[in-house]
């Protein structure tokens, strides 16, 4: 026979609320009563489950995992992938569970994050964003539901985000190239209108403008972030009357691509047209040549997101948003 707190609680006499109590160790309850619960706890054989410490507490100990956007974030992105194994880790170390929400409905219909929420009655979510970011993912934020954003601007009560600083990412990608007299610089960017790229782009013009160089509307590429995109911006710069020096992509993979169309047009890397991406992911270290990348620090993410959410959930703090810094990591290709 099954028990639930609900039996245990008809056998003894008392609230479902006073069992779980018990079964949580909270003062304010009688020696008697006390006794009276654990030995029917003991004789029945009945095991306490998730939703009877729960009811004691008010809280799950249950982070919801939201990857939000239509395209450029799951599971299999490196990067993302890597933020979410150090975020796993640390959030378990505080005494979380985490609970994944598909978003593959939402993207049709739009629906509502927070029912979902507050059915699994999860204490807060981190929110990992690609593009086109559902409406209603910010709906969360804006219930006052804890959350923690990375790579999205959340606004609420008890919601913060996390960034890399993209705009200095772009603006020491522009002054290393330059201090190595290397003045005729490309870019390819994510979607035109993902926050992330338009960070980067404005970093990008802005150090170009500082040192005085030449833009050329014609080395301005975009694609979206994955290796295809790269390969046919590239294909793209690599049909205007001149070639930059160097280009700078905002992502390893479209870099990726963008070294596979240099090498189809009968160019080399890095002797005819120098080649930096941004993320660090792995492949880099087995391009051929090896790919120079802006690292971001990715174990940082992962335990800032944590803790800070971890803080947001127990009213420790209001918190502003975190901006991380980048590495510049010199390899083959530059």
């Amino acid at each position: 026979m099954n028990l639930t707190i609900k039996d245990i609680a008809q056998m003894a006499n008392v609230s479902q609320g006073t069992v779980s109590k018990v079964i949580n160790n909270y003062k304010g309850i009688s020696e008697e009563t006390k006794k009276k619960v654990m030995d029917i706890i003991n004789q029945s054989g009945y095991e306490p489950n998730f939703s009877a410490r729960s009811l004691a507490t008010k809280k799950s100990n249950l982070i919801g995992l939201i990857y939000a956007g239509r395209i450029n974030v799951d599971m299999t992105h490196s990067y993302f992938n890597e933020i979410l194994s150090s975020f796993k880790k640390n959030i378990g170390l505080l005494g979380y569970d985490i609970l994944m929400f598909s978003n593959e409905k939402f993207n049709t219909d739009n629906g509502s994050y927070i029912a979902r929420c507050r059915h699994f009655n999860v204490d807060g979510c981190l929110i990992i964003a690609g593009e086109e970011v559902e409406e209603a993912t910010y709906d969360i934020a804006l219930e006052g539901l804890p959350c923690i954003g990375i790579d999205i601007e959340l606004k609420g009560p008890k919601a913060s985000y996390i960034m890399t600083d993209n705009v200095g990412l772009a603006r020491k990608v522009v002054e290393y190239l330059y201090l190595h007299a290397i003045k005729k610089i490309g870019f390819i960017g994510g979607k035109f209108d993902s926050p992330v790229s338009t960070y980067r782009k404005q970093g990008f013009l802005e150090a170009m403008n500082q040192f005085g160089l030449e833009i050329c509307e014609d080395w301005i590429q975009y694609g979206d972030f994955h290796e295809e995109s790269g390969y046919v911006a590239m294909k793209r710069i690599l049909q205007s009357k001149k070639l930059p020096e160097a280009v700078f992509s905002t992502s390893d993979m479209m870099a990726l691509g963008a070294l596979q169309a240099i090498k189809e047009a009968g160019l080399n890397c890095p002797q005819d047209i120098r080649l930096i991406g941004c993320d660090d992911i792995a492949a880099c270290r087995y391009s051929h040549p090896k790919l120079t990348t802006v690292k971001q620090d990715k174990e940082k993410f992962g335990k800032l997101s944590a803790y800070m959410l971890d803080d947001l959930i127990n009213d420790r703090s209001q918190l502003k948003p975190v901006f991380i810094d980048s590495e510049l990591i010199i390899r083959e290709s530059c």
